[in-house]
């Protein structure tokens, strides 16, 4: 034993051989100043080995015991310093172990990889530059998001100019058919909607408001069964849907899914049972009201300031909880906003623009987009001359620009596509017919503001999230067993309806 001054130390001569064999050829100061100048200096001794694999332990570390001047090193302890001293101010000393010299080299490492990947960090995402590039993208997108569009009158055309008689209708050769080619409204047929890459369309079950209080609900019913036997002749390209999830699989498919709106509540003849069987049927949304009013609520050429009756108030918790979309295009501003506060679930625009760039009374103010971004639902922007430039010329940057003017107030995640073809005898240049969607998403890829991400929401995501959350709150309305709505609209005396109704 040896006795410095400051207590009885071990003898580090007496230690294991290991040990000395490890101080007498480590090339650490220790090596060259001999056994007395290592106590005297109070340099630790190098790591030591681990005598098996000959291997030095990146976790050891030194283990400093108060009052003395020597180091025992713990090898299951955690690294905490790479250095090794005494607290002598006046005599201090490190010993870098091989875990500092890993340590370096790792920041080192680091920060060379940092320097490298921190250009391509800060370097923009490069657009791609032309048309062909961005309609490559598109046709992409397209594969795994469905294009859904939330309006289309061909119904109506059918019944126009064939009476709703298919049999001898080919889809596939109309647009060199009379009375098609020579119509300024039509602009589908199955062939445009292939390069459209539509994966889901709204067919509108329209009636004129001229048949409210007369036939508009046996038309309806015409109309509904026309759309699911035009489906039914065309089954290699389309199929009915009733649901997201068929929507979804039918996309995958390659078919286009089919859905049934019913366009202007005076279809429903002041009748919930009707509502319930429109639903039934296959009707996924009701539009509140077309251009006229109806007995519970105000059409968006109404001079009235009232939102909805009663009534109406009754329609729109029945929509809820069948799990029917609520479409307010086509009602007072006061209908609307009255049907957003009432409703459970989200509500669409099937085909509307932004009023703060056309100042129809079919479009949305900015007011109303706000409330419909604070209720979950979206806008489908139109593509009526009229209701986009507020005259017959328009294009399809025009389109872009309510599209964008939507995103701006209402945000991404609320914007859509209802173009209303075949119910539109005036369109934008660059978007003539259902083959023209890919153009307009490739141009709005040509924007910097505009992702892949945000083309998909666009395009078919946000409708889906919205039809989701309709259906997510009929389902919780079911658990909760929620009955059937039986209020009835007041008595109105006619001569076109009997006693029993």
């Amino acid at each position: 034993m040896v006795n410095r001054g400051h207590g009885t130390e071990p003898d580090p001569w007496m230690l294991d051989p290991e040990l000395r064999y490890h101080i007498q050829n480590c090339p650490c100061p220790c090596n060259h100043m001999g056994y007395g100048n290592f106590l005297d200096y109070q340099i630790p001794p190098c790591p030591r080995q681990l005598p098996v694999h000959q291997e030095t332990s990146f976790s050891a570390v030194p283990n400093y015991v108060p009052n003395n001047f020597y180091y025992d090193y713990d090898y299951g302890a955690s690294l905490e310093s790479c250095s090794c001293s005494t607290d002598s101010d006046s005599s201090r000393s490190s010993v870098f172990g091989p875990w500092c010299i890993c340590l370096a080299v790792c920041v080192i490492v680091a920060i060379v990889a940092a320097s490298l990947s921190l250009p391509f960090a800060l370097t923009p995402e490069i657009k791609p530059q032309t048309l062909e590039e961005r309609l490559e993208i598109v046709h992409r997108l397209l594969k795994n998001v469905p294009l859904i569009d939330g309006h289309n009158d061909l119904p109506w055309n059918l019944r126009k100019f064939v009476h709703n008689k298919l049999s001898k209708l080919n889809l596939s050769a109309i647009e060199e058919q009379e009375p098609w080619s020579k119509s300024r409204w039509s602009q589908t047929d199955i062939p445009r909607l292939k390069r459209g890459l539509l994966g889901a369309q709204f067919w509108s079950a329209y009636v004129p408001c001229k048949a409210q209080h007369l036939d508009a609900v046996q038309i309806t019913l015409e109309q509904i069964d026309v759309v699911k036997r035009l489906v039914d002749i065309n089954a290699q390209h389309f199929r009915l849907v009733r649901s997201s999830s068929e929507l979804l699989q039918v996309h995958k498919e390659g078919r286009i899914a089919s859905l049934i709106g019913v366009e202007g509540g005076h279809a429903l003849g002041n009748s919930l049972a009707v509502l319930r069987t429109f639903y039934n049927l296959g009707a996924r949304y009701l539009t509140i009201t077309h251009s006229c009013d109806t007995p519970w609520a105000w059409g968006a050429n109404s001079p009235r300031s009232e939102g909805l009756t009663d009534f109406g108030k009754s329609v729109i918790k029945e929509m809820n909880r069948l799990g029917m979309i609520i479409d307010l295009s086509h009602t007072s501003i006061r209908t609307a906003i009255a049907a957003i506060n009432a409703s459970h679930a989200p509500v669409i625009f099937s085909h509307s623009g932004a009023y703060s760039l056309c100042n129809s009374s079919r479009n949305v103010p900015d007011d109303v987009l706000k409330l419909v971004a604070h209720n979950g639902g979206i806008v489908m922007v139109n593509f009526y001359t009229y209701l986009v430039t507020c005259n017959e010329n328009a294009s399809m940057h025009d389109v872009i620009k309510h599209i964008n003017h939507i995103r701006s107030v209402a945000g991404i995640d609320h914007v859509g596509i209802g173009a209303g073809y075949d119910g539109i005898n005036m369109t934008p240049v660059g978007l003539e017919d259902v083959s023209r969607y890919p153009h307009l998403l490739a141009e709005l890829l040509a924007d910097p503001v505009w992702s892949e991400e945000d083309i998909s929401l666009l395009a078919g995501l946000n409708f889906l999230r919205v039809f989701e959350k309709v259906e997510q709150i009929r389902d919780k309305w079911k658990l909760a067993e929620m009955l059937p709505t039986e209020d009835t609209a007041p008595y109105l005396p006619s001569q076109c309806t009997s006693i029993y109704s």
